[in-house]
């Protein structure tokens, strides 16, 4: 049960095994919060008093929904001791399996014991709640998935500064743009299904599929001869190659450029992981791409798309003395290119930032 107040942003969540959420609304991920952890802990779980602030632009592709997921769960985490009970310490034994157990909440997947449900209904994997629980300050960290597990910090030179643009286009994840948004997982679902049918081997999820084929002519093979009633089969190769490219090729290299400073081949990764977006993952927006590219003809070391896409924001990784300048200059091109969208932008500086913390 929701109980809404006079003042539409405060609301009186009732935290049971099946509330009636408000449709399209925020109080969604606290609810589905509430929900979830009654299920999975077998006990009266405690609420708490909540004031959440946040100066993120609304729909921009910067995990807020992911965060309120994050902050709820933390919360009620803390004021149940959650982590000394039974259920909690038979599935989480690490950070790393804490953000893959949040990740299920927002998806609604099963992890471990710990039964899943209808989420919040998009179909997203952990990748913003690891960096929300596990980041770590002036560092990228790389974190491989299903389940998620940490590989490696590479620190960003001081000499850098990320310069991020939101484009104004809201990358919603409510009514035909949710279905957008799902898609992409759903391919990725389909594309298993059709290896598991075609093997016999169960593979969940694309990188189990990986771990099963001889390479990735044998999964293509498979899906030129995929059957499916939902998807074409160049949707599917092209679901397939944008998973292998990004994860098998793109990310390594990236990492191990930046980790000695080779700063012209990270960019030009970044360059070809933004380009696949575009043309196979298909989740981009003129906005976005011109963005990418406007920010690397301006002097940026490297430029990219990033969020659930269809909108959102780019981020950029420029030298600190040209940084303003950067800015200013990718600021006033894209109110040129794209004023109704500029009218609704911003475009700030930052830095890589720590995981959340208690206070």
């Amino acid at each position: 049960r929701v109980a809404e107040s006079t003042n539409a942003d405060v609301l009186e969540i009732e935290i049971d095994r099946d509330p009636k959420p408000l449709i399209e609304h925020w109080s969604n991920y606290p609810q589905t919060v509430c929900r979830r952890l009654a299920r999975n802990f077998g006990m009266p779980i405690k609420g708490a008093n909540v004031a959440f602030a946040s100066d993120l632009p609304v729909a921009a592709g910067m995990s807020s929904s992911s965060a309120m997921i994050v902050g709820f769960y933390l919360v009620l985490a803390k004021a149940n001791a959650l982590v000394e009970t039974e259920n909690y310490t038979a599935n989480i034994s690490c950070v790393e399996d804490l953000a893959g157990y949040l990740g299920t909440i927002e998806n609604g997947q099963s992890f471990g014991s710990l039964v899943g449900d209808k989420g919040v209904g998009t179909f997203g994997g952990s990748e913003d709640h690891t960096a929300i629980l596990c980041c770590r300050p002036s560092s990228l960290s790389q974190y491989a998935y299903c389940p998620v597990r940490y590989e490696r910090t590479i620190q960003v030179p001081t000499e850098f500064r990320f310069a991020v643009a939101v484009s104004g286009v809201a990358a919603e994840k409510t009514g035909e743009a949710r279905s957008l948004f799902n898609r992409a997982s759903l391919l990725a679902q389909e594309a298993a299904s059709v290896w598991e049918s075609g093997t016999g081997n169960a593979a969940s999820h694309l990188a189990a599929v990986l771990t099963q084929a001889g390479g990735p002519g044998e999964v293509r093979e498979k899906l030129n001869a995929a059957d499916s009633s939902t998807f074409t089969r160049a949707d599917l190769l092209d679901r397939f190659d944008h998973f292998y490219y990004e994860n098998e090729e793109i990310l390594p290299a990236a990492g191990d450029a930046l980790a000695r400073e080779d700063l012209e081949e990270f960019g030009d990764l970044v360059d070809r992981s933004q380009r696949l977006g575009e043309q196979l993952l298909k989740n981009q927006v003129g906005e976005t791409v011109f963005l990418a590219t406007a920010a690397r003809e301006a002097g940026a070391i490297a430029a990219s798309a990033f969020g659930a896409g269809f909108g959102g924001s780019v981020w950029a990784l420029t030298h600190k003395d040209d940084a303003q300048k950067l800015l200013t200059g990718w600021k006033a091109r894209y109110e040129k290119s794209f004023p109704d969208s500029a009218a609704r932008s911003q475009f700030f500086l930052t830095d890589a930032g720590p995981a959340a913390t208690e206070i």
